[in-house]
């Protein structure tokens, strides 16, 4: 019996858009990105077997590179992650009924893209700033200190807990520092939920090209005044995946 095979579907794009011959998409072997085009859009996609499952790390690599790669060229609406259908008939039919309002999306988008700033706290630095600035923590602490798990726990459990709401209190006022700090730099931007329970900052921006270095130098100066006690990473340009979920496709 032949092996069933649908179109895996990575973003939309403007309808001249091609794929540069090394482009390579999802799967084991990776897939051939090719375009199927519908009047003014087209999607990128590549074949894949129906009856395997896509998810291995390798597979979100592949995706997120082929649409980090086309937005340093052109815009692209990307597609939510997993999304595959029967064929080029509907890939076509999809991009037919909605046709004009991802072409007015892919114009709002035209030489704009995301950036993601994350910071996570230096977890002894975090603890001591805590400790400085809660004497009910830093009494707890002198309790639990250089005696056994076993005959603190009650005191090391209330100060974790203490520990976490300073974080959570800390994280709040570090994120609208951070859209306040940015936002006017660029043309959207909003607080993404953490990834870890030390995470500091965690937010995404839609930055315009004509604003690009003023933004990052906005996040280095954001940066260096936490110096010691938040490292920070700044992932960019990238496709806008924060900032199309009114245009992408369901699975």
């Amino acid at each position: 019996m032949a092996e069933e095979r649908g179109l895996f579907i990575y973003g939309i794009v403007p309808s001249d858009v091609e794929p540069t011959p090394d482009a390579s998409g999802v799967g084991d072997p990776p897939g051939e990105v090719t375009v199927v085009r519908q009047g003014r859009v087209a999607a990128l996609v590549s074949e894949v077997s129906l009856e395997a499952a896509l998810g291995r790390p390798a597979d979100l690599t592949a995706y997120e590179e082929l649409l980090d790669g086309t937005a340093a060229v052109a815009p692209v609406l990307p597609v939510r992650f997993g999304t595959v259908v029967t064929g080029p008939d509907a890939v076509a039919d999809l991009l037919d009924a909605h046709g004009d309002r991802f072409a007015e999306a892919l114009d709002e988008l035209e030489g704009r893209f995301e950036y993601i700033v994350h910071g996570r706290y230096e977890e002894s630095a975090l603890v001591q700033g805590v400790l400085e600035d809660n004497p009910a923590a830093a009494d707890l602490a002198d309790q639990v200190r250089g005696r056994p798990e076993e005959e603190t726990r009650e005191q090391r459990i209330r100060l974790g807990e203490i520990i976490s709401q300073a974080v959570e209190l800390r994280r709040e006022a570090e994120n609208r520092e951070l859209l306040d700090l940015l936002g006017p730099l660029a043309v959207s931007g909003l607080a993404r939920p953490p990834s870890n329970e030390l995470d500091a900052v965690h937010a995404a921006f839609l930055v315009d090209e004509d604003s690009e270095d003023e933004f990052v130098d906005a996040v280095e100066e954001f940066a260096e005044q936490r110096r010691g006690l938040v490292r920070m990473r700044l992932r960019g340009p990238l496709a806008p995946y924060d900032f199309v979920s009114a245009h992408q496709l369901a699975g």
